[in-house]
């Protein structure tokens, strides 16, 4: 009995041990619905900024890539936690579920369910959380190639990609490094990005739009 008690005993000191390390500012979740590219850059911000993975949980989807699946794991993962990963059910003050528009048919309702839930659920210090999504239009290299290009119609996500490469010629989707390449350039795809949603908002599709900027932003104000 004892020898079987021994892998959930580790689990709970590991789980203290990140709990004790914990900064002071937000718990934040971030799911994605790339399994590596979104990922990838939003661990490469976290390592960038020096900022705890104890605050800062980085995560694929499980559920799918669609957007409504994306939400809906951000929420299960928020609830139940997952102790193979280091997260506690409701450890979080804020939860986002960032995806791409490109042609899924349940973006809209993705989009509609995280309105639901923001501020409706409630976390282990019984506080409300904000559940945002973050969504791009058409696609997440949006955000990337306005650091470089000021975009103001529509594109295809394909002609997004083509054009993001004249300036990365290296970039592919699963690629790591993307924040490394373009964080020079930041401030200026943050004021275009702005410029975008001052005109557009998430559900003007197909015309461009980036939430990435608020998350980015946000976490770039975050101290390690």
């Amino acid at each position: 009995m004892g020898r079987d008690q021994q892998p959930k005993e580790r689990q709970k000191r590991e789980l203290a041990r990140r709990q004790g390390r914990r900064a002071g500012y937000d718990r934040i979740l971030i799911v994605c619905e790339g399994s590596r590219t979104e990922p990838n850059y939003f661990k490469e911000i976290r390592t960038a900024l020096h900022l705890h993975t104890a605050n800062v949980a980085v995560q694929p989807s499980e559920l799918g890539t669609d957007p409504l699946s994306v939400v809906r794991y951000a929420r299960e993962l928020f609830e139940r936690g997952d102790p193979r990963k280091g997260i506690q059910p409701r450890a979080f003050e804020q939860v986002y579920g960032v995806f791409d528009r490109d042609d899924h048919r349940g973006y809209f309702d993705a989009l509609q369910l995280a309105e639901s839930l923001d501020r409706k659920l409630m976390n282990d210090a019984r506080q409300p959380v904000r559940f945002r999504a973050i969504a791009s239009v058409p696609s997440f290299e949006l955000w990337l190639l306005l650091h470089y290009e000021d975009i103001q119609a529509p594109l295809h996500r394909d002609e997004v990609m083509q054009r993001l490469k004249r300036h990365i010629p290296d970039y592919d989707k699963g690629a790591s490094g993307a924040f490394t390449a373009t964080c020079d350039r930041l401030n200026t795809a943050t004021e275009r990005a702005q410029g975008l949603a001052a005109r557009f908002t998430a559900y003007t599709d197909p015309e461009p739009y980036t939430a990435v900027v608020d998350l980015v932003t946000w976490l770039t104000t975050l101290r390690g």
